[in-house]
């Protein structure tokens, strides 16, 4: 590690060396930049010289372990909130909520599908905004209490039109989450840290889908009470306990590493010094405008192969929107169906985080997605080749392990691959995201032919088989720029800065 790091600090030890110089005047001639670049430099603080590669070391290590305890623990228990308050409504048609307001399945589907309408078209202009505001932690909490709100107004709804509205408006309010806690994570740590920050955050997702609906079971059990219905309690409770402790963690969750709270001011130093040592450059909120960012994300061919990669995975994890109705299919009764969708969804947790944790463990990137995605097809040809309740069983087990494992490394590889300013990143985050949220949308149709849902396993499987091939193609597109990089070839405005390349940066494979 501390040879590592010794390695890591040589590209910019020439930049201390001409600090003074600066002052001179011939500085940006010794460094071979122009003026657009000069201001981006990396210059190590004065709070850090002399230190040793154990020091810095040990001061990484402590850093790493504040900002894990301040973030995570947050992102992951909003991540699980967003779930509660998304999935709620799966629970809600198990209790009679499609009953009693007179819904058909198709009505039922589209009440599923309508929160993605909202959800994928607000992604963006959310993200343009987090990256330029000074406190992107404190927004994100913000509109984890809206959503709470309206989802515990839905627990009032009295007819199907009433719940549509509801649900489009949940997603208009969920949008600025996923995104924006994504583009949060990218802040405060390096690439090579990202999948496994990326594996524990959307673990929560996956504890949110596992006890899911076990508390949904428990909150169920006030039917009556008040002369309310079960599933309107669910909706109330869920929401009430979200609106809550947004409010508590808005006081304490970091916003910027130059502004983050709790740590020593050569701890701040050493985190920014360390991020913009690792993208090879300083991060300026001002350096580019929304528009002309905009422009140089959806121009960036990686921005498109990443997207692919991502959208075939979101397709084949669509049935986690149906999953306690098709866990259902299986023939138990309500008690036991909302209790073992609890499993698959525990072993998903422990298997995204040893692959994320793998993944930064060995640097690399394209096997822990394109392994995964085999399983995902592995579970989808049991699926759909069985009714047998053990073997089908089996198959839901695989699921979500497989595909929720590839796509929480896709996130991480989106963070190592996108060059450029912090709101280009920002935007193909918010991008990316809602453009592979849309299949969310029209694969609710599939699930129409209960038990069996042949059509929805059938589109899950080749969706699976492309997500590998993608990947493949996304791998040899990185290599190859790599290739350049080391002939040193330019790879025209998407590719790193003369700074970067200088710093030793190359694409993670």
């Amino acid at each position: 590690m501390a040879a590592h790091q010794e390695k890591d600090l040589k590209p910019f030890s020439h930049e201390v060396e001409l600090a003074e110089d600066a002052k001179h005047g011939f500085a940006a001639e010794k460094l071979g930049v122009d003026n657009v670049d000069r201001h981006l430099e990396v210059h190590m603080p004065e709070s850090l010289r002399g230190m040793s590669a154990e020091e810095t070391a040990v001061l990484d290590k402590a850093i790493t372990r504040k900002i894990d305890i301040l973030m995570m623990p947050v992102l992951m228990a909003l991540y699980i909130l967003n779930y509660l308050d998304r999935q709620n409504i799966s629970s809600a048609k198990i209790a009679g909520i499609a009953k009693d307001l007179g819904m058909t399945t198709t009505q039922y589907n589209t009440c599923v599908a309508v929160l993605f309408a909202g959800y994928v078209s607000l992604q963006i202009p959310s993200n343009m905004l987090i990256s330029k505001i000074k406190y992107p932690g404190i927004y994100i909490c913000f509109m984890c209490a809206v959503w709470g709100l309206i989802s515990g107004c839905t627990g009032a709804v009295q007819s199907y039109a009433g719940l549509a509205v509801c649900r489009v408006i949940l997603g208009f309010a969920e949008a600025a989450f996923l995104p924006g806690a994504i583009f949060l994570v990218s802040c405060f740590y390096t690439k090579k840290q990202m999948a496994l920050r990326s594996a524990l955050f959307y673990s929560g997702s996956q504890i949110g889908n596992a006890f899911g609906g076990l508390f949904a079971l428990a909150i169920l059990e006030l039917e009556g009470s008040h002369g309310l219905k079960g599933w309107r309690w669910l909706f109330i409770v869920e929401g009430a306990m979200t609106v809550g402790l947004a409010g508590v963690f808005a006081t304490f969750i970091p916003n910027r590493p130059e502004t983050v709270r709790w740590v020593t001011d050569q701890e701040r130093d050493r985190l920014v010094f360390r991020l913009q040592e690792d993208r090879g450059s300083k991060d300026s909120t001002d350096e580019v405008g929304v528009w002309e960012a905009f422009k140089m994300a959806i121009y960036d061919t990686k921005t498109w192969l990443l997207c692919a990669v991502l959208q075939l995975d979101f397709i084949a994890a669509s049935v986690t929107n149906f999953f306690p109705v098709v866990v259902n299919g299986l023939g138990f009764n309500r008690t036991i169906t909302l209790a073992i969708t609890c499993p698959p969804y525990v072993i998903c947790c422990f298997v995204i985080i040893i692959n994320g944790w793998h993944s930064d463990r060995m640097n690399e990137r394209f096997l822990h997605v394109a392994i995964p995605m085999c399983f995902t097809v592995l579970g989808n040809i049991i699926a759909v080749s069985t009714t047998n309740t053990a073997a089908r069983y089996v198959a839901m087990c695989i699921l979500p392990s497989s595909f929720y494992s590839a796509s929480t490394v896709i996130l991480s590889w989106i963070s190592s691959s996108m060059t450029g300013p912090a709101i280009k990143r920002a935007i193909v985050y918010a991008l990316i995201n809602a453009l592979c949220n849309t299949p969310n949308i029209w694969t609710s149709y599939l699930y129409y032919d209960s038990p069996r849902y042949i059509a929805a396993f059938m589109v899950d499987l080749f969706a699976a088989a492309g997500g590998v091939g993608m990947a493949v193609v996304l791998y040899l597109y990185l290599r190859r720029q790599n290739a350049k990089i080391e002939r040193g070839e330019s790879l025209g405005p998407h590719g790193p800065s003369q700074l970067q390349i200088d710093a030793g940066f190359r694409y993670q494979l």
